[in-house]
């Protein structure tokens, strides 16, 4: 290990284990040469990783490394907003110092405004923290030049380290997700499908999504991220052709993103009975699960795809130019970083689509296709002035959506009431900006006016607004809405008929056009889905909860099977079968169930 006068120091917050500058103690591969990890038990992934894995392992080994002197960073997932004086507020991407870690939920650290609160669900740890050395001046004469010497010999050293680091990140929590995977799919969805009085098969599709779709699509690229990973020398290792050849299949975890929301919701209305909870811990226990709550587990594939453009990114960073995977990593991690931006405009429309749908059923007598058979996003919307070939002005409100212009009458008393007008196809019209002064087409003095022009037939569309700002935010919205359909062509962004139809459906049932809808614009970039953060945050630094109880590998099991046999007569369920036992399914108290939680 390099000492701490010397250059740097170097840890792997995932494998959560020092590693030394030559290399040092390398995680186990747990993946076989054909990418099954069916072989490997929890016992297993523990000893290959041994306190990130365990319960409370990630937080004791950060604390001692935070108190023996070492900076540890961690990277914003998402954004953070908050009221509290006593919690940190920050965007995705801002960098934060952990400054403790003993709550589980919360951890105490540092940004450029303060000191604070934050959840730590929020955050990534960087994998590569380094320490310089506080007395690393340099010295005169001939020491100055031979220490620059070993400094260059060391920076070399250490970029290898680095770059093995990040790999090691890569492969090791590449493989604890697809423990993970399996757990639930194996754990939950498994037993869920054998009580089918407790489960329809449309609370399962609300729950799980298609995160069995992504399990098997997981195996395929672990699988090939195995063959290229370098066992003997990890920075060697050529994974950014992985990524590439994989981009388009990583589209799936829009609809799991989309739908988690929804997830949380049906879940939580579950665990308001017993008999849920009771059910969700034993297949926890039975499938020697660690110590985190479904809703957690199910979190996992939308932290997990939040997080591979930051691994690439920092991957890149220790990548050399001459290094062979350079241009891969470089590839990949802009591909990434695309296929998060893609989900998270996708989770965009979805919310933007129920507001636009529910705007529609307050119309009065809406004519023709609904909106969303064509449209997704509201751009623009204002008052404008509509003059006729004849001459005659009418006032009009008008909502510019992507590919439609529509057109509504407010209500001479009721202002709040808006009835359909018509619209306009954009795809088959042009922008023009006219002066202010006479139209030679129309033979009119317009001021702060502009056209539609159709394309193939004679039509125009002539409009005015009030002032010069108000026409200059149309001219802007027209190319804006002009360029998101171009993106959304180049980007694949389709929102399913399904979705469309559910979206009305639900707008119906809820008004029927009896409660107004207030329709705004959106705004559109980065909104990753975020998880709820864990409430409430301690009030101070000194109130520390204590970490979770543990599941000890392969005791609790025996222990789960003896206490769920002694509840079995009072409560007895259906039969439950798991590593070679068959066990009665029993309704079982949080404080009997909690098997390890003084014993291990």
């Amino acid at each position: 290990m390099v000492a701490r006068g010397e250059i740097a120091r170097f840890w792997s917050l995932e494998s959560l284990h020092m590693v030394s500058s030559d290399g040092g103690a390398e995680s186990a591969a747990l993946v076989d040469d054909n990418g099954s990890e069916e072989d490997y038990s929890y016992e297993d992934l523990c000893q290959a990783n041994p306190r990130y894995l365990q319960p409370g392992g990630e937080q004791l080994a950060i604390n001692e490394l935070i108190g023996d002197g070492s900076v540890v960073c961690a990277e914003a997932l998402w954004d953070h907003v908050t009221m509290d004086d006593q919690e940190l507020g920050f965007k995705a991407g801002d960098v934060i110092q952990v400054l403790e870690a003993s709550n589980k939920d919360w951890w105490w650290g540092r940004n450029e405004d303060k000191e604070a609160w934050f959840p730590a669900s929020f955050v990534r740890l960087r994998v590569n923290q380094e320490e310089l050395s506080e007395n690393s001046s340099s010295t005169q004469g001939e020491e100055q030049e031979e220490d620059a010497g070993k400094n260059r010999h060391k920076h070399s050293e250490s970029k290898h380290q680095m770059r093995t680091n990040v790999i090691q990140e890569i492969m090791n929590t590449e493989r604890v997700y697809i423990k993970h995977l399996k757990d639930i799919c194996e754990g939950y969805i498994r037993q869920c499908r054998k009580h089918t009085g407790m489960f329809t098969v449309a609370q399962l599709a609300t729950i799980f999504g298609n995160i069995e779709d992504i399990y098997k699509f997981q195996r395929k690229f672990l699988k090939d991220l195995e063959k290229q990973y370098n066992k003997e020398e990890p920075h060697l290792s050529e994974i950014g052709s992985c990524f590439l050849q994989h981009q388009e299949g990583f589209a799936i975890y829009s609809e799991y993103c989309n739908n988690h929301p929804g997830a949380c919701a049906e879940l939580s209305n579950l665990m308001k009975q017993g008999r849920y909870r009771h059910f969700f811990e034993a297949c926890r226990l039975l499938q020697q699960m660690i110590d985190i709550a479904i809703d957690g587990f199910l979190l996992t594939p939308v932290q997990k795809i939040c997080k591979y453009p930051l691994q690439l990114a920092e991957l890149l960073k220790y990548t050399t130019q001459e290094h062979s995977d350079y241009s891969n990593i470089k590839a990949a991690y802009e591909a990434m970083k695309n296929v998060a931006c893609l989900i998270n405009e996708r989770k965009r429309r979805l919310e933007s689509i129920d507001k636009i749908a529910r705007w529609q059923v307050s119309i009065v007598g809406w004519e023709g296709l609904d909106i969303l058979d064509r449209s997704s996003e509201l751009i623009h919307s204002g008052e404008l002035t509509k003059i006729t070939k004849h001459g005659k002005s009418q006032q009009r409100t008008f909502f510019l959506f992507d590919h439609q212009l529509v057109s509504c009458k407010k209500d001479l008393l009721r202002r709040d009431v808006l009835y359909y007008r018509g619209r306009t196809d954009m795809d088959e019209v042009q922008l023009v900006d006219l002066e202010d002064g006479r139209d030679k087409d129309w033979n009119l003095n317009v001021k702060n006016a502009f056209k539609l022009v159709s394309k193939t037939t004679d039509e125009v569309h002539l409009f005015c607004a009030k002032k010069q700002e108000d026409k200059a935010r149309w001219l802007q919205a027209c190319g804006d809405e002009r360029r998101r359909v171009q993106e959304d062509r180049e980007m694949g962004m389709e929102i399913s008929e399904n979705q469309k139809k559910l979206a009305m459906l639900n707008a119906q049932k809820a008004g029927h056009g009896k409660s107004k809808v207030r329709l705004q614009r959106m705004p559109r970039g980065p909104a990753a889905p975020e998880p709820a953060p864990p409430s409430p945050a301690p009030r101070h630094r000194a109130h520390q909860r204590p970490p979770a109880a543990g599941v000890c590998p392969g005791r609790a099991q025996e222990e789960a099977v003896a206490l769920l046999a002694h509840v079995q007569q009072t409560h007895p369920f259906q039969e439950m079968k798991t590593g070679g036992h068959v066990l009665a399914e029993v309704s079982v108290k949080r404080r009997t169930i909690s098997v390890c939680s003084t014993q291990c």
